[in-house]
């Protein structure tokens, strides 16, 4: 049986995200683009959720680079490695989708590598806003390309303050 799916939707500068939450890890961020449903099942719990806000809020401040919190990752074994390398690109840089593949000893599955980093069921905290095209444009994002430009601009900009 799947879990109770918690949740709180919290107000950024780059448009409202939906943080949701299983038993105990954070499963999900949805970017809440008109139109995106939040499923009948899930409970709204701001309590449950105070200490994932209070990150998020310290990101978007310029406070926080790296999110410490529980995670659970659904995905297939390509899925999960692809998630984890991105959690190793550090704040204010960016990787091709060329160089992310080879991270993962896999050079040759660039596409692959687009197509798993589309199904980040956790971006920003896996930044997969950080990985852009060979040339350094900025290409799919599945939040926009609007908001992964603000969000290198957001992390680039704090990362000087720093």
């Amino acid at each position: 049986r799947e879990p109770i799916m918690r949740y709180q939707i919290i107000v950024t500068p780059c448009g409202p995200l939906r943080l949701a939450l299983d038993e105990s890890a954070l499963a999900r961020v949805d970017f809440m683009d008109s139109g995106t449903l939040t499923p009948d099942d899930w409970n709204q719990d701001p309590a449950a959720l105070a200490p994932f806000v209070e990150q998020f809020t310290a990101y978007f401040a310029g406070r926080l680079q790296r999110f410490e919190l529980p995670l659970r990752l659904t995905g297939t074994p390509f899925q999960q490695r692809v998630w984890q390398a991105l959690a190793g690109i550090p704040y204010g840089q960016t990787r091709s989708y060329g160089e992310q593949a080879a991270s993962i000893g896999k050079p040759t599955a660039v596409r692959a590598v687009g197509a798993a980093n589309g199904r980040n069921p956790l971006p920003i905290i896996l930044p997969c806003h950080r990985v852009i095209g060979r040339d350094g444009s900025l290409t799919g994002y599945a939040g926009g390309l609007a908001r992964k430009a603000w969000l290198l601009e957001h992390e680039q900009k704090t990362n000087k303050i720093k």
